[in-house]
């Protein structure tokens, strides 16, 4: 069977890899992507990451060669990435009628309609994936782990199965801290907070750089006295960090020493629109913060294998963006799918440490 040009899958993936990238904050900083190792040839993907340590090396007595010691292990899991696959029909009343800001008299065809409409699928489709990303990232940082639902039917209702992961063992999460008092009660000890959430990071070999803190915590900050006479942000293009270049949401506070330890402040309050309820709900809840550094975790992708109409054969993709074209020509329509198979994950065992600082 014969497709056009412009609905060949090769065609479409390598247009969503021209398409301008949708800058996330959360994923894009803590969860860096490497196309040379983090694409999979399979659906599963092979997740490796070793627990921080601080050995030293040993002493040796003169003349007595050296002190044999151990590779430390690491631990190996295999999954199966949660699937990602928003669609979208095309009909003849999409192609004849007038498009968004087109002139009512326009005199373009059905056919440059239809490639127009494609690459704006395409956009929509690598925007929505790009937000579900966010959500995990936050979700991994917050939880340890995240929950997602596969729908089968209709989107946000109806039956569902839960995808649940997480990255470690036991009931009790590591990445949990819980502070003695509220951050805007009168007996907080936010530096003493903080410096306990820094240690259960350094104490294990970890970095400590970033504090990801909810608007409603970036205001009890800001004006905090001890605080205040002790921000730094005064140069804001500091390193790599340049505020016009921060994704929208993000926002570089400033710069604190915490007895030595020195952490850039962010305030990010980036919505998502939540599919049960409809609502917009920020990727980081009100009275939270996440202690981590840049590049703590991975995005992985397993492979996508899918049916092609144009040889009615299965054919496998590495990508992090499938599409896929569908015919039906007893109901004159067209469809396009975009499947995604990410899995985000940490670097080492727990990176991150999360808090709720201002509760209800």
């Amino acid at each position: 069977m014969s497709i056009p040009v412009i609905y060949r899958t090769t065609t479409m993936i390598a247009a969503m890899e021209l398409l301008p990238p949708q800058n996330t904050f959360l994923r894009d900083r803590y969860f860096p992507h490497d196309p040379s190792t983090d694409l999979f040839p399979t659906e599963e993907v092979l997740v490796e990451y070793r627990e921080g340590n601080k050995k030293m090396a040993p002493c040796v007595l003169p003349r007595k060669g050296g002190i044999t010691i151990e590779r430390e292990g690491y631990k190996t899991t295999r999954y199966t990435p949660p699937f990602i696959a928003p669609q979208r029909p095309l009909t003849i009343d999409d192609l004849n009628k007038k498009g968004f800001g087109e002139n009512l008299f326009s005199d373009r065809t059905p056919q440059e309609r239809e490639a127009e409409i494609l690459g704006q699928d395409l956009r929509d489709f690598e925007r929505m994936i790009s937000a579900r990303e966010e959500y995990i990232a936050a979700q991994a940082m917050l939880n340890n782990g995240y929950i997602l639902k596969h729908y089968a039917d209709k989107y946000g209702s109806g039956e569902y199965e839960e995808w649940e992961i997480r990255f470690y063992d036991g009931t009790s999460n590591p990445g949990r801290y819980t502070p003695d008092a509220d951050w805007n009660s009168d007996n907080a000890d936010i530096f003493g907070d903080l410096q306990a959430m820094i240690r259960l990071l350094t104490s294990r070999g970890l970095p400590a750089t970033d504090l990801i803190v909810a608007p409603d915590v970036a205001d009890v900050l800001i004006n905090n006295e001890k605080i205040q006479k002790m921000l730094d942000n005064r140069n804001m293009n500091v390193g790599s960090i340049d505020p016009a270049m921060l994704p929208a949401g993000a926002a570089h506070i400033g710069r604190i020493n915490v007895f030595g330890r020195v952490l850039d402040i962010f305030s990010y309050d980036e919505t998502y629109e939540d599919e049960t309820t409809g609502q917009n709900v920020p990727y980081i809840p009100a009275g939270h913060v996440i202690l981590t550094a840049p590049g703590a975790g991975r995005s992985l992708y397993g492979a996508v294998t899918q049916l092609e109409q144009s040889d009615d054969r299965f054919h496998t993709y590495m990508a992090r963006r499938v599409p896929k074209y569908i015919a039906k020509s007893d109901q004159d329509i067209r469809e396009i799918k975009v499947t995604s198979r990410p899995l985000l994950i940490p670097r080492a065992a727990t990176p991150w440490i999360s808090a709720e600082v201002i509760s209800d």
